[in-house]
């Protein structure tokens, strides 16, 4: 765990959804990559997926959610909220989250899990450094990654590799 805080029961709620809504877009043609973000009283207020197979690369579900949430929710509604999603933030949504002052990060895999597997499978690795979030937005709180849903979203990374085969 990022900061060696525990996943709860609901984490895996909010995850479980994440990796729903990734598969969502592994269907729909896209990357598979999806994210929820929860309100202070636990409501889930906002949802996406992975939108970049128009050519659009900042379309990611975790921009999306800072954009969601800088024009819908208070500063401090933002700073108790939290953002769960399938795949550690790339810097440009950890930057983003960052600026518009959002609250913990819950991930089910990391950025390096990523990288590994997309190595594994000679895959050439993307324009932007994969840095943790930590790395770009070091007071942003963290917890990931969760270990029981590597397989499967590993799995639905398979599937984008191998319909891009």
């Amino acid at each position: 765990m990022a900061d060696g805080a525990a996943i709860t029961e609901t984490d895996l709620v909010h995850l479980r959804r994440c990796v729903e809504l990734a598969s969502e877009a592994l269907e729909d043609g896209d990357e598979p990559f999806g994210s929820v973000l929860v309100d202070p009283d636990g409501t889930v207020v906002f949802e996406d997926r992975n939108r970049v197979k128009g050519g659009d690369h900042t379309r990611h579900p975790e921009f999306e959610i800072a954009r969601w949430g800088a024009a819908h929710l208070t500063s401090q509604q933002r700073a108790g909220s939290t953002v769960y999603t399938s795949g550690e933030h790339c810097p440009m949504c950890s930057a983003a989250h960052a600026w518009v002052g959002l609250g913990t990060i819950v991930f089910a895999t990391s950025s390096a899990q990523l990288t590994e597997w997309h190595r594994a499978w000679g895959i050439p690795a993307g324009p932007v450094a994969p840095l943790p979030i930590t790395q770009v937005a070091p007071r942003i709180p963290t917890r990931g990654p969760v270990p029981e849903l590597a397989a499967e979203i590993r799995g639905l990374h398979a599937r984008m590799r191998d319909i891009d085969a």
